[in-house]
């Protein structure tokens, strides 16, 4: 097994920034993407950012440009910089794997974030 796990989480006021960060152990072998989603009370979960291993960056159309993602490759940590934060940005961010073959993707606890006046 891989064990995730958030850390950075936290109440910001609108415009403010956080950087959220995601410790990874065990063997990634197979990795195929790190990945930001998130989740807004009542809400379905979404995809927020993703990394490939070559280097490659997707993001969702409602963060592009005030988020960044990124990583510590030799120690997995996969980094989400948060900048800008608008109030819909509230939820809680889980970092994710998902791997090449049929392997079940690696999910972390979750962290809160919250933006507001």
């Amino acid at each position: 097994q891989v064990q995730l796990v958030e850390s950075g989480g936290g109440s910001v006021q609108p415009g403010g920034s956080l950087r959220l960060s995601c410790a990874a152990s065990g063997n990634v072998f197979g990795l195929n993407a790190m990945n930001w989603h998130r989740q807004a009370p009542g809400k379905q979960r979404e995809l927020v950012a993703s990394l490939t291993p070559g280097g490659t960056t997707n993001y969702a159309d409602s963060v592009k440009g005030r988020f960044t993602i990124s990583r510590e490759v030799a120690k997995y940590t996969v980094y989400l910089q948060m900048n800008n934060l608008k109030p819909e940005d509230t939820a809680v961010y889980y970092c994710n794997f998902k791997y090449s073959q049929l392997r079940r993707d690696s999910w972390g606890q979750g962290t809160q974030v919250t933006i507001s006046s």
